[in-house]
C-alpha cells in the first residue's frame, strides 16, 4: 500500500497547508510521496527538511518587506517575488533551509511547473532543494507577475496553470491512497479567468493563454473528482472548514498567522479520522 500526499498552491493560503504539515510532522505522519504545485511546493519541502514552523516564521518575518515582495522587485527584476531575496538569501543566508535533512529523505518529492510553449505540466523530481531552486521558484511563478523561469533551455511558469490540484501524477504511478490538502473550503469554485488581462500579458504563449481560459473548469473538475475519490475511500481531503480570509500575495503578519491558526485548527480536526483513514 502506497499513500501519495498532494499539495495545492494559493499563494499565502498556502499557510493553511504550512500549518497541516506542521502537525504531521508533530503526530509523526508518514507518506510514500509527494506531489505539490506553486506554494504548495514551496512550503512542503519543509515538511522533508523536518523545519516545524520555519514557513511561518520566514512569511511572517519578510512578506511586509517591500524589497522581498511586491512592486519593488516586480519593477527591479520582472518578479512580484524578489529572486535574489526569497530564492537567495533566505534559504541561505536569513532562516536556512536544512537541505541536508532534505536530501536524506526517501521520500520522493515532485513540483509542477508549466511549459510556456507546450502548455503543458512537468513533473520534477526535487532531490536537492538548493540545486534545484529554480524548479521550485518555476513552479511558484505567477502568470503577469512573474517571467518566465528557464530550465534546461526551457521556459516555465507556475504549474497551477495547468495542473492546480496533482493527484492524478500520484494515481497514475501506483499510490494507492492519496491525501490531499487543499487551500479552498468546501463551497468553492473557480471563476472564468479575465479574458482581457489573459491576453494582453500572455499573448507571446497561446498554448498557456489557451490553457489559462479553461483553467476554471479544469480546477472545478478536478474538485469533483476528489469528492468521488473521497466516497471510495482512495482519497483524504483536508481543506479549510473557512474562506481562507487573506490575498495571494497576503503580507499582514496577522492575517498569515490566522491563516496558519486555522489550518492547526482543522488539522487536529481531521486528525483522527485521518488516521482510521490509513489505517485501513
Amino acid at each position: 500500500m502506497k499513500i501519495g500526499l498532494v499539495l495545492e498552491g494559493g499563494g499565502m493560503r498556502g499557510m493553511f497547508t504550512a500549518a497541516v504539515l506542521d502537525f504531521f510532522l508533530e503526530k509523526n505522519i508518514e507518506v510514500d510521496g509527494i506531489s505539490s504545485v506553486s506554494a504548495g511546493a514551496l512550503f512542503g519541502v519543509n515538511y522533508l527538511s523536518k523545519q516545524n514552523g520555519r514557513a511561518l516564521r520566514y512569511n511572517k518575518r519578510f512578506n511586509h518587506d517591500k524589497n522581498y515582495m511586491g512592486l519593488i522587485p516586480l519593477i527591479k527584476e520582472g518578479n512580484i517575488i524578489s529572486t535574489e531575496y526569497a530564492y537567495e538569501r533566505v534559504p541561505h543566508e536569513l532562516d536556512i533551509f536544512d537541505n541536508e535533512t532534505y536530501r536524506q529523505s526517501d521520500i520522493p518529492f515532485y513540483a509542477v511547473a508549466t511549459d510556456v510553449n507546450t502548455g503543458k505540466p512537468e513533473y520534477f523530481q526535487i532531490t536537492d532543494v538548493f540545486e534545484q531552486m529554480d524548479v521550485l521558484r518555476a513552479s511558484g511563478s505567477l502568470p503577469y507577475v512573474s517571467k518566465c523561469v528557464e530550465i534546461d533551455g526551457r521556459k516555465y511558469l507556475d504549474g497551477g496553470i495547468v495542473d492546480s490540484i496533482p493527484f492524478q501524477f500520484l494515481r497514475d504511478r501506483g499510490y494507492d491512497k492519496i491525501i490531499v490538502i487543499l487551500t479552498r473550503d468546501l463551497q468553492y469554485r473557480k471563476e472564468p479567468e479575465n479574458r482581457l488581462m489573459a491576453n494582453i500579458f500572455l499573448k507571446k504563449y497561446p498554448k498557456v493563454l489557451e490553457k489559462m481560459l479553461v483553467r476554471h473548469e479544469n480546477y472545478n473538475n478536478s474538485i469533483e473528482a476528489l469528492k468521488e475519490l473521497e466516497q471510495t475511500g482512495e482519497a483524504f481531503v483536508i481543506r479549510p472548514s473557512l474562506p481562507l480570509n487573506i490575498s495571494r500575495m497576503g503580507t499582514n503578519p496577522a492575517e498569515i498567522q490566522a491563516v496558519y491558526d486555522q489550518g492547526r485548527i482543522d488539522a487536529e480536526r481531521y486528525y483522527k479520522k485521518l488516521l482510521k483513514w490509513m489505517e485501513k
